[in-house]
C-alpha cells in the first residue's frame, strides 16, 4: 500500500477543507515547495497535489506551484482540481506530472475521459469518484464537490475498470479532513464493485490503527492530509505500517 501524503493548494497556501466545504477552510503555516522536500525526506514516493481553486472554477490557478514541486524531481507527483479538456491533461504531462487527477469530469463526461485512457495510457490518469451518501446512494458531487450530479458510484466505477483505467481515487466526502476514520464498508464495497481497479483511499485517516484497517483490504495506496500537517500521524510511522 502505497502512503501518498496530499498537499491541497489555495492562493498559493497549504489548506484543508471539512468536508469538501471552502468555508471551512484551515491554513498551515507551510510552504508548499518546503513540505514536499520534507515528505521526500522522509521517503515516500507519491505527492498528491489538489489545486482547490481549479476544482472550483475549472482553470489552473495554483500551476506554479506545481510546477515548482515537479522540477525538483523529488517525488513523482499525481496532480488535479481544474482539469477539464485533453488539452489540461497534456499541459499537466508536459509540466511533468506523471499522473493527472481527474475528477469533475470523470462524472460529468465518462466518454471523454475514457478516450483520454486510451489515447495516453492507464498509468498517466487517475479516476477521481469522490463520493457522498445521499438517498440511498454513493452520490459523486462535482465542481470541488459543489455542484450534484446524477452519476453514481455504483454506476462509474465499473464502467471505467471495462474502459481499462487502472487507478481510482475515492474519497468519502463526509470524512474528509474530519479525523474520524476511513469509511472501510465503502473501499470494501468499492472493491467488489471493480476488482481490477488499483483503489487509493482518501479521507479520515487519523493514526495507524486506520492505516493497518486500510492496509488489511490490500488497497493499492492512501492519500494522508489532516493527520500529517497536524502531526496525529508521522510519516515514519505510515511507512512502517
Amino acid at each position: 500500500m502505497e502512503v501518498i501524503p496530499a498537499i491541497d493548494l489555495r492562493e498559493g497556501r497549504v489548506v484543508r477543507l471539512k468536508q469538501g466545504d471552502y468555508a471551512q477552510e484551515t491554513r498551515y503555516d507551510f510552504d508548499p515547495l518546503a513540505l514536499s522536500a520534507d515528505y521526500a525526506d522522509a521517503g515516500v514516493q507519491w505527492l498528491h497535489l489538489v489545486d482547490l481553486d481549479g476544482a472550483r472554477s475549472g482553470t489552473f490557478e495554483n500551476l506554479r506551484v506545481i510546477e515548482k514541486i515537479v522540477a525538483s524531481e523529488r517525488l513523482a507527483v499525481q496532480a488535479g482540481g481544474g482539469v477539464r479538456s485533453e488539452d489540461d491533461v497534456q499541459r499537466l504531462l508536459d509540466a511533468g506530472v506523471a499522473r493527472v487527477v481527474v475528477g469533475s469530469v470523470a462524472v460529468r463526461e465518462p466518454d471523454k475521459v475514457e478516450q483520454w485512457i486510451a489515447r495516453h495510457g492507464e498509468d498517466r490518469l487517475c479516476i477521481a469518484l469522490d463520493t457522498r451518501f445521499e438517498g440511498g446512494a454513493w452520490r459523486l458531487p462535482s465542481a470541488g464537490w459543489t455542484q450534484a450530479e446524477g452519476a453514481t458510484l455504483d454506476e462509474l466505477a465499473p464502467r471505467y475498470a471495462a474502459a481499462g483505467a487502472k487507478h481510482l481515487l475515492c474519497t468519502d466526502i463526509g470524512r474528509d479532513g474530519m479525523l474520524s476514520g476511513p469509511n472501510l464498508e465503502l473501499y470494501a464495497h468499492l472493491t467488489e464493485l471493480a476488482p481490477s481497479l488499483r483503489i487509493i483511499a482518501s479521507g479520515g485517516v487519523r493514526d495507524i490503527a486506520d492505516m493497518r484497517a486500510l492496509r488489511e483490504r490490500e488497497l493499492a495506496g492512501v492519500v494522508l492530509g489532516r493527520s500529517l500537517l497536524e502531526g496525529k500521524l508521522t510519516l515514519v510511522e505510515a511507512l512502517a505500517c
